[in-house]
């Protein structure tokens, strides 16, 4: 039952943020529940979080609509990132080769300047590595590196990113979807 009330409780504070049109209510609502806001970063309508706190998203940071962020481990997001809509973040799953089907966490950390193209899965214990580019779709199961753009199921190595990586993302829009 208090598993249960939890979860009630969680899907409230999702209905609740996302339901609020300012940015600057919105956000001061997130910090009261300990999710960590860097300055100019934004966390767009329809975002889902799986529990309380464990996020900190650094300066100038945007996370698109329908992005799925299950915080039950620590996910880290750098300065100046990009997430587009519909991508799913997750720090838990089970062992399937456990007998007893075990259930693990590790933390996921997206460094500054990656850009996450839209329906991507960064599964759990992933580090995306500064500049590096997700493309759409993709399936990330290993650690990306560096300025590495990646893509596919599962991800992999497609071609190094070329650029100075020199802009400030700063990209707030009430109705975007």
């Amino acid at each position: 039952m208090k598993t249960q009330i939890f979860f009630i409780y969680v899907r409230s504070i999702n209905l609740i943020a996302n339901l609020t049109p300012l940015f600057l209510v919105k956000n001061l609502f997130l910090r009261m529940l300990n999710v960590r806001l860097g300055k100019n970063s934004v966390i767009h309508s329809r975002v889902r979080l799986f529990g309380l706190s464990k996020v900190t998203v650094g300066e100038n940071s945007t996370i698109n609509f329908g992005v799925y962020l299950d915080n039950r481990a620590k996910i880290s997001i750098g300065k100046n990132v990009s997430i587009a809509h519909d991508v799913k973040i997750y720090t838990a799953g089970h062992k399937i080769d456990s007998d007893h089907f075990d259930f693990f966490k590790k933390d996921v950390h997206i460094n500054d300047y990656a850009c996450i193209f839209s329906n991507a899965l960064i599964m759990p214990g992933i580090r995306v590595g500064r500049g590096a580019v997700v493309l759409p779709g993709a399936v990330v199961t290993k650690d990306v590196q560096e300025m590495t753009v990646v893509g596919g199921n599962p991800a992999t190595p497609i071609k190094p990113r070329n650029s100075n990586l020199s802009y400030e993302l700063k990209y707030k829009y009430w109705m975007a979807n």
